[in-house]
C-alpha cells in the first residue's frame, strides 16, 4: 500500500515538475516572435485490480502541445501578404502621384505657361522678344516630358533591384523551410511527440515568406510543409525547396521578369504572381509605371504632332513657310520588339498614320498558323490583320508592314507606339523669326463687285498641295462661281452657297452673302503679312481643341486625367491599405488570444503547479513515514 502511494506521489511530482517547466518555458518566451503558448496534457497512469475494485497508480505526462489554431495563423499569413502587397504598392504609386500633381514639377503649369507665350505672340505677331518666350516656354515644356518620363524610368529601375532583391529573400527563405522541414521530421523520429518550438520556428518563415508572396500551405502527415505560390507553383515539397528566378523579359532585355525553374528549364510565371511585397512590386509596374509612360508618351507625340500639323500651315516673320515646331514622328518611331524566343526572321515596322487615332496602348502580334493576331494590352481586344503579311494594316492610328523575312508560327512580337515620345520630345526650332504666326494667304473682293458678299480671310488644309499662286474666284452666276489660277487654269467650280467651304490647292475659303453674277474675290499670298496672327490663334486654339483620341480629349484633359486616375489608384491603395492593417491587426489579436503567452494566466499557473509540487511532496513524504512505521513493527 506505501508503495502505491509513493508511486502515485512520485508520478504527481514528476507531473507537476513538467507543468512548472512548460510554464516556465511559457513565461520566458512571452516576447519571442512567433511563439505559441504550450500546455501539458496529463493522464491517469493504468490502475491494478485490488479485490473487486480498481486502485489508481498515479498519473503522466501524455503530452506537451502548442495551443494552435491553423485556421487562425492562415488568416494572419493571408493578411499579411496582402498588406505588404498594399502598402509596397501605395508606397511606389505615392512617388508617382506626388510627381504628377506637383504644382512645381508637374506637367500642367509648363502646358499652361507655353499656350500663354503662344497668346502673346498672337497678340503681337511682329514682337521678337513675345516669339523668344514663346521658344523658352516651348523647351521647358519639353524639358518636363523628359524629367517626368526620366523619373519615371529612374523608379522603375529601382523596382528591377527590388525585384531581384525579393527574389533573392523568397529563396533564402524557401530554402529555410525546406531544411526545417527535415529537421523536425528527424525529432520526430526521436519520440512520440511534436517538436513545438521548431514548428514555432517553421511559422515564423513561413509569415516572413507570405511577407514577400502570397503562399499556399498543405501539411503532411511526416510533418513538413508543402508550400505554393502563384498558380501552384511549388516552392517547397517535402525537404526540397525549388528557386523562382529573376529573368529577362522575352521582349525587353531592360525589363525583369520572374521565372520558376524546372530543372533545365525556366517557365515565365510573372502573371501569376501576386501578394506581399513582390506582388506589390509588380502591381505598380503594370498598373502604375506603364500607363504612365504610355500616357505621357502619348501626349507629348499628341502634342508636337498637331501642333506640328498646325505650324507647317503658317508662315514665318522671313516669308516663308513654317516647319516643324516640335521634333516629330520621325523622332518617336514606335518601338517594335521581337520576342527572344521567335523562330522566324522577320522584322515589323510600325509607323504612326493617324495621332489622333492613338489610344495609348501597348499591343502584341501574334502569328497562329495562318492566323495574325493584334492584342491590345491594355484591354485584351482582339483584331485579325486580314490581309498581313502580304499588305500592310492599321489599327488605332498605327500601320503595320512587314519588313522582309518569315513569321514563323508562334512567334511575337511586342509594339510600343508612344512609349519614348515623352523621352524624345525636343523643340525644333531655334530662331524666334521661324514662328509661323501668319496665314500664308489672304483675300480681297473686288472694289467693283456689284454685291455686298463677303469672303473670309482663307486657311491652308493642307500644306502639301499648297501653290502660292494667285488665284481668282469669280461668281459666273448668283449660284456658281469658278477658281482660276493666274494663268487663267481652271481650278474648280461648282454650285455657291453662302457660306459654304471652298475648297482647292489645300486652300480653304467662304464666301457669305448674297452674290451677284461677276463678283470677283483674289486669292493670294499673304506677301509681308508679318502682322497677321490667324496662325498663331489657330495655334492657341489647339490648346482646348479635342485633337486626341479620335477627338474627344485635349491635351490639359489627357494630362488632367492621368493625374486623376494615378491620384485615385493611390488613394484606392491608401484606403486598403489602411483596411487591411485593420483585418490583420484583428487576426493577430484573434490568434495572440489563443496561442499567445497571458502573464497574469501563467502566474496563476506557477501558483497551482506549485501546489501540486507541494502536495506530492506531502505524499512521498507520507509515504515514507508510512513505509517507515512498517519497517519499525517488523523489528520487534
Amino acid at each position: 500500500m506505501s508503495f502505491g502511494v509513493l508511486g502515485t506521489g512520485v508520478s504527481a511530482l514528476l507531473a507537476s515538475q513538467k507543468s512548472l517547466a512548460t510554464a516556465s518555458q511559457n513565461i520566458a518566451n512571452v516576447n519571442t516572435e512567433g511563439y505559441t503558448r504550450q500546455r501539458v496534457n496529463l493522464s491517469a497512469t493504468n490502475p491494478y485490480a485490488y479485490g473487486s475494485s480498481f486502485i489508481g497508480t498515479g498519473v503522466e505526462v501524455s503530452s506537451v502541445n502548442r495551443v494552435y489554431d491553423q485556421f487562425l495563423v492562415g488568416q494572419v499569413r493571408t493578411g499579411t501578404s496582402s498588406f505588404n502587397q498594399l502598402s509596397q504598392f501605395h508606397s511606389l504609386s505615392s512617388q508617382i502621384d506626388n510627381l504628377l500633381a506637383d504644382p512645381d514639377a508637374g506637367l500642367m503649369p509648363g502646358l499652361q505657361s507655353f499656350f500663354d507665350a503662344a497668346q502673346d505672340v498672337s497678340n503681337d505677331p511682329t514682337s521678337v522678344p513675345a516669339r523668344q518666350v514663346m521658344i523658352s516656354e516651348a523647351e521647358t515644356l519639353s524639358d518636363r516630358f523628359n524629367y517626368l518620363n526620366q523619373r519615371v524610368v529612374d523608379l522603375d529601375r529601382a523596382v528591377n533591384v527590388d525585384i531581384g532583391n525579393v527574389v533573392t529573400d523568397i529563396n533564402s527563405l524557401t530554402s529555410s523551410i525546406a531544411d526545417i522541414n527535415k529537421r523536425i521530421g528527424e525529432l520526430r523520429n526521436l519520440g512520440n511527440g511534436e517538436p513545438n518550438d521548431v514548428l514555432d520556428q517553421r511559422d515564423v518563415l513561413l509569415n516572413s515568406l507570405a511577407e514577400k508572396i502570397a503562399v499556399t500551405t498543405i501539411f503532411q502527415d511526416d510533418g513538413s510543409v508543402n508550400v505554393f505560390v502563384g498558380n501552384g507553383q511549388a516552392v517547397v515539397a517535402g525537404y526540397e525547396s525549388r528557386n523562382i528566378s529573376v529573368i529577362q523579359n522575352e521582349f525587353d532585355p531592360a525589363r525583369i521578369n520572374i521565372g520558376y525553374d524546372l530543372g533545365s528549364t525556366v517557365v515565365d510565371v510573372t502573371k501569376q504572381l501576386a501578394g506581399g511585397e513582390l506582388g506589390g512590386l509588380l502591381q505598380y509596374r503594370s498598373e502604375i509605371s506603364d500607363p504612365i509612360k504610355n500616357s505621357l508618351g502619348m501626349l507629348a507625340v499628341g502634342l508636337s504632332e498637331t501642333f506640328n500639323q498646325q505650324h507647317i500651315q503658317g508662315m514665318d516673320l522671313n516669308g516663308n513657310l513654317g516647319g516643324d515646331f516640335f521634333t516629330g514622328l520621325s523622332s518617336a518611331t514606335p518601338e517594335v520588339m521581337a520576342s527572344r524566343n521567335n523562330s522566324g526572321t522577320a522584322d515589323i515596322i510600325a509607323v504612326v498614320s493617324d495621332v489622333n487615332a492613338l489610344v495609348g496602348s501597348d499591343y502584341t502580334i501574334r502569328r497562329n498558323g495562318a492566323t495574325y493576331t493584334l492584342t491590345n494590352e491594355s484591354d485584351n481586344s482582339t483584331t485579325t490583320f486580314a490581309t498581313f503579311p502580304g499588305a500592310s494594316e492599321a489599327v488605332d492610328g498605327i500601320t503595320f508592314t512587314l519588313n522582309g523575312g518569315a513569321i514563323a508560327d508562334g512567334d511575337r512580337f511586342l509594339v510600343r507606339p508612344v512609349r519614348s515620345g515623352a523621352a524624345d520630345i525636343s523643340v525644333a526650332i531655334n530662331d524666334a523669326a521661324q514662328i509661323a504666326a501668319a496665314s500664308p494667304v489672304r483675300t480681297s473682293a473686288s472694289l467693283n463687285n456689284l454685291s455686298t458678299a463677303e469672303i473670309d480671310p482663307g486657311r491652308i488644309t493642307d500644306i502639301s498641295l499648297f501653290d502660292a499662286d494667285t488665284y481668282t474666284l469669280t461668281l459666273t452666276s448668283a449660284t456658281n462661281y469658278e477658281v482660276r489660277d493666274s494663268a487663267n487654269n481652271l481650278e474648280t467650280s461648282g454650285v455657291y452657297s453662302s457660306g459654304s467651304a471652298i475648297v482647292f490647292n489645300g486652300i480653304e475659303v467662304a464666301v457669305s452673302g448674297v452674290v451677284q453674277n461677276g463678283d470677283i474675290f483674289t486669292i493670294e499670298p499673304n506677301t509681308n503679312g508679318i502682322g497677321d496672327n490667324r496662325n498663331a490663334l489657330s495655334l492657341v486654339s489647339l490648346q482646348v481643341n479635342n485633337s486626341l483620341k479620335n477627338n474627344t480629349v485635349s491635351y490639359q484633359s489627357l494630362y488632367s486625367q492621368l493625374v486623376v486616375d494615378t491620384g485615385t489608384k493611390t488613394r484606392q491603395a491608401e484606403i486598403n491599405s489602411e483596411a487591411q492593417q485593420g483585418l490583420l491587426d484583428q487576426a493577430i489579436s484573434a490568434r495572440e488570444s489563443k496561442s499567445g503567452v497571458n502573464l497574469d494566466e501563467e502566474a496563476a499557473d506557477l501558483i497551482r503547479f506549485q501546489q501540486l509540487y507541494q502536495a506530492a511532496a506531502q505524499v512521498i513524504a507520507t509515504a515514507d513515514s508510512t513505509f517507515q512505521s512498517l519497517l519499525s513493527i517488523l523489528r520487534r
